[in-house]
This record gives structure tokens, sequence and C-alpha cells, in this order.
């Protein structure tokens, strides 16, 4: 589909060429300022002329309004009793402003909006907003009534495809921001860079405020089927070396970037892409000109991080909020006026937690009738199931749940490949633990229960890979687990996520049997790899079930991204895996579930 430019070119006097007014009245008798003198005072030797004002940020959003859990059909909560949701930020955001002056703040957002729950899930798939005369995506009307100035890019906008992002960006009243999100064939941005925000003082002299939003890198591999020939995106620091000087001459005083990137410096895709997934802190370090970085994509709580640029030697101030709207960063900023233009002499960042405060009833009666027909959409009844099964050990055992979601992708992909020149080759099939907390109950299944299994919009597909290539993905993926001595006692707790690896960029195969002995080191801890019983053929192959996210190369997974493709899916799994309970009416776990992996130690097994 072509790419729709409408909204950046008809946005561009407002948000390409640095005129976008926030604060456009006398700031009210509350004004954060300091030293507020008559213009002209400084001139007479009297203090000089001080403005003080906050930019508030959220992100990673996921599509959470209320303080929900649509999974478990109850008010969201955690083992650190964290609260979710915009209408928990609306309040928040409310005190803020009446406590600095309405018009002495900006709210900005770095990325990840619409996809995440099954409430956006809802309105991209089942109630779409890109119908004739469809609704209204419940994130835009919410942040619409919330008042939203900017939100960049994050790269799971990109999930539903561009016309469901088009028409999102459409029904916002604020801009998307993607500044290294170019037009593939034109090289131009493909929505607005940046926004450009006035802020009133007292003295005459109003602030410019310039955010410029990035996104992504990564967005080119995890959704390269929604994105390929229609959108690039370089790297973070590039496009910000380009853009932050021309915010600078267009007459920015105070720049802030709105990034959808961690600030670790790393990349779980490896070298696959000359750009750094987690590049925040690298474009503090290496662009002069920058005063503040909202970090996203980490799902990380950094109230304040000062990283000096290498350049300037100045200290550029990071803050990231968590995810889902748990917590809101608050950057303060003193500013002067000296010669003849306004300068930050004061930055600092903060968190608040929302669940401090109650839900705005603003927000949430706003949304009511959406919320509703979600909670009655998931709670649909689609079979039964002969046992209770659930996620909580799936990290370090081999649990029937996880298999369930093994066997439905095997299955699939045997029926698709069923007369083909593939169909002589085994199947087998990766899946990860998604979430600890992923329930199956014995009795009715609903349409949550079978959702929870898979909270992505991954898709499946089907590649060719050989025994000694699996041997490989395996010993990669068993870097997950903390190297553990014989004889040392185990913590379930402490035994799994070494290096900071992600439950998900943990993978378990089904259709073969192994051991993974964590007192090795990694990359030697696959033993008694085995199919149908017999020593594991380096040379045979086999058609591997996979996820698109792997599939297309992320978590770094050797082999996989440039096996052969012979098969793919483009509706989601958790769709997959709805329609075969539906068909199946008896979910069994007697049919599929096995031990087919086990952790151990020189032969012992673990557990």
């Amino acid at each position: 589909m072509p790419l729709n430019r409408r909204k950046f070119l008809g946005r561009s006097a407002a948000t390409g060429a640095g005129v976008a007014l926030a604060g456009a009245v006398a700031a009210p008798a509350a004004v954060a300022a300091e030293g507020a003198v008559a213009p002209g005072a400084a001139r007479a030797g009297k203090r000089p002329r001080r403005y003080s004002f906050t930019v508030m940020g959220t992100t990673d959003l996921h599509g959470n309004v209320f303080n929900w859990d649509y999974f478990t059909d109850k008010e969201f909560d955690d083992k650190d009793h964290n609260d979710v949701g915009l209408a928990k930020i609306s309040t928040l955001v409310s005190a803020v402003r009446k406590e600095k002056g309405r018009r002495n703040t900006l709210l900005i957002d770095a990325g990840d909006t619409i996809q995440g729950t099954q409430l956006s899930y809802y309105y991209a798939k089942v109630d779409p907003i890109t119908a004739a005369r469809g609704p209204v995506h419940p994130m835009a009307q919410a942040m619409n009534a919330i008042g939203y100035d900017a939100a960049a890019l994050g790269n799971h906008e990109f999930n539903y495809g561009i016309p469901v992002l088009r028409k999102f960006e459409e029904q916002c009243d604020f801009p998307l921001l993607g500044a290294n999100a170019l037009d593939a064939r034109t090289q131009r941005p493909a929505f607005a860079p940046y926004s450009m925000h006035r802020l009133r003082t007292p003295h005459g002299r109003d602030v410019r405020v310039a955010v410029l939003g990035l996104t992504n890198p990564g967005i080119a591999i995890w959704d390269k089927a929604n994105v390929q020939g229609k959108m690039t995106f370089p790297g973070l620091e590039e496009q910000a070396a380009k853009w932050v000087p021309r915010l600078r001459s267009m007459g920015a005083d105070v720049v802030i970037v709105s990034a959808h990137s961690g600030s670790s410096g790393t990349s779980s895709y490896g070298d696959q892409l000359p750009y750094i997934e987690n590049a925040a802190a690298l474009v503090a370090e290496q662009v002069p000109g920058i005063d503040a970085i909202l970090v996203g994509h980490a799902h990380t709580e950094i109230p304040e991080y000062l990283v000096e640029n290498k350049e300037t030697g100045k200290k550029v101030v990071l803050s990231e909020p968590l995810k889902w709207g748990q917590r809101l960063t608050l950057f303060d900023f003193a500013v002067e006026w000296s010669k003849g233009r306004w300068r930050v002499v004061k930055a600092g960042a903060k968190v608040l937690n929302s669940n401090a405060v109650a839900e705005d009833r603003r927000i949430t009666r706003l949304l009511g009738d959406e919320h509703k027909k979600v909670v009655a959409y998931v709670n649909q009844v689609i079979g039964t199931s002969k046992a209770a099964m659930g996620t909580a050990e799936g990290p370090y055992k081999d649990v029937a749940i996880i298999d369930l979601i093994s066997h439905v992708q095997a299955e699939t992909v045997k029926a698709a490949l069923a007369g083909g020149v593939y169909a002589k080759l085994p199947v087998l099939a990766q899946a990860s633990c998604f979430s600890r907390t992923a329930k199956m109950p014995a009795g009715e299944v609903t349409i949550r229960d079978a959702a929870g299994l898979y909270p992505f919009e991954n898709t499946l597909e089907a590649r060719v890979i050989t025994g000694a290539q699996l041997k490989d993905y395996l010993e990669f993926s068993a870097r997950y687990y903390v190297r553990t001595a014989v004889g040392a006692p185990v913590d379930p707790a402490k035994l799994t996520n070494a290096d900071g690896i992600p439950d998900y960029n943990y993978d378990a195969l089904y259709g073969v049997t192994y051991e993974i002995d964590v007192a090795q080191a990694a990359g030697s801890r696959i033993v008694k790899l085995q199919f149908e019983g017999k020593e594991l053929d380096p040379k045979a192959e086999f058609v591997l079930a996979v996820n698109n996210y792997r599939a297309s190369g992320g978590g770094n997974f050797p082999h996989v991204a440039a096996a052969k493709q012979v098969w793919a899916n483009s509706d989601e799994i958790r769709n997959t895996i709805i329609a075969w309970v539906k068909a199946k009416g008896t979910v069994d776990p007697a049919e599929f579930a096995s031990v087919g992996w086990r952790l151990t130690r020189e032969g012992t097994p673990v557990f």
C-alpha cells in the first residue's frame, strides 16, 4: 500500500516548521517562575529573568487505559503493587498542571501505544478503526482527552500494519513523531520528525521547546512484513545529529528527545543491523545540543540518569517511566534569559508512581462502553479443558501449557504442508513463556484464557533447519540460565534471565528431547539431544514452526533468519490457538503434554 503522507505534509506547518503552540495566552498567576521581574529589569542590575516549566512523559503504554488485566479479568496487580493505565496517569497529570500552571507544562510520550492489551487488539482487529465509519481508537480518545502534546513512534505501532497506524495518527490531536522513520523511496521522513512548542513567560519572551521523536531501528527486523519496501529506519544517533542543529537554528531554546530506545547501548538483534537498538544514552553522549531524553522501549524505571556529552561536557538528563502507565516522568527545567535567548540553567527529573492516585473518572466514563465490549469479548467460552494448566514454572520446567502452544503450531504447519514437497520432513516447534501468570482452568475455557498464552501479535512461519543448526539454536537459547555448580543450592527465582535475557528470548523446542546442563558454561549445555529416541543426526532436515519475530531475527538466534521459508501465515498465533480450541472443543493435556526437556547437572535432574 502506498504511504499516506497527507498527515505529515498537512501538519508540516505545525510540527515540521516549528510553530505549534503550547501556551498561546499569557501565563496565569500560578506561573512557576523564578525571579519574575518586569522585562528589562535585568539591564537595570536586578535579578536575571528566569522561568521554570515541566515536561511530563510516559512510555510503553501498550494499550492500557484502565487499571485492568483483561487476561485475568480483574483489577491489575503485581508483586510490587503497581497500577497501570492512562486513567491513573490522567490524575497525576492534572495534579502537576494544577501545581505548575497548565501553560507551564507539556506532556509527551515515547511510543508503543496501540498494542499490548485486548482493549487495543479489539480495536485493531475485531472492531477495527480502519473500517468504514469505524470507531476512534481508545488510546487516541484517552490521550486526546488528557491533552498530550506529542508522542514518538514505538516499534509496536507497526504490528498491525501501516494502515492501522495511519488511521490512529489521523485520530490523534497531537503529532506522532519519528525522525528516523523514512519513506523507503524518497528517504524523507514518513512522519513528522519533531514538534515545536511555545511556552509564554511573564517576561514577554516565549520559551521555544522542541521535541524530536526517534523510534527503534529494530522495526526493520521485527515488522519486516509490514514495512519492507515502504519504510526504512536508520540509527538514532545519526538522525539526532542531523535534526538537533536544525532545531537550534530554528530558534529552539530547549531540545528534548522522545526516544523509543533503551539506554543500555545493546541490541537484541546482534549485528543484523548496523544500528543500535538501545541507543538513548549514546545519543546524549554523542549529539550536542540536547537537554533531556525521555527514554522508552526497555520497560525499566529510571527516575534520573545524567549522561555527559563528549563534545560539550554538558550533562543531559534521561528518564524512563517504566511501562503501561505505571510511572509519570517529570522533567523540571529552569531557564534564564541571557544574550538574547533563553538558556537552561537547571534540569532534573523524577518519576511519580500511579499507584498513589485514583483513576480519573473523566477517562473511565469516556471509555466505559469500549471497556465493557472488550470484557464481554474476552469472556466468550470457546471450549473446555480436562485439566488446569499454568505457566508459573514454565521458565525452568517443561510444562503442559507451553507444550500446547507448540503443539498447535506444529499441527498447523503440518496441515499447511500436507501434500507438498516438504510434507515428509518432521515438524518441530519453538515456544517461549511470555507470561509467568498465564493459566488455563479446568472446565470452561474463554478467549482470554487462550489469548493470555500469547500476548504478542506474532504470526507463524515454517523454516527448514538441520540437526546441527538446531543444536546451535538450543545452545544459544540455554544462555538464559545462570551457571549453577553441582551441589550448589538452586533458587528458581535466581536461575533464569542470565545477563538480563528476557523470558521471551528463551525458546524451548517441541518434537525433540534434550537436557540442559546448567553446571556447564553457556555454549556447552545441550546434552542427550534426540529425535524419536535416537541421537539427532546433524545432517537431518526438519521444519521448524516458528514465530515471525524469531524468524526475522528477533533475539538474534542463530540460523533461523537465514533458513528457507516454506510457509507463512498472516493470522496471529493467538488466533490460531483460539481457533484450535474451538475446533477441538475439549483440551486434553494427555494428547500433547510430555517432558521433552529438563534441566540437569552432570546428568542429575535439577527438579
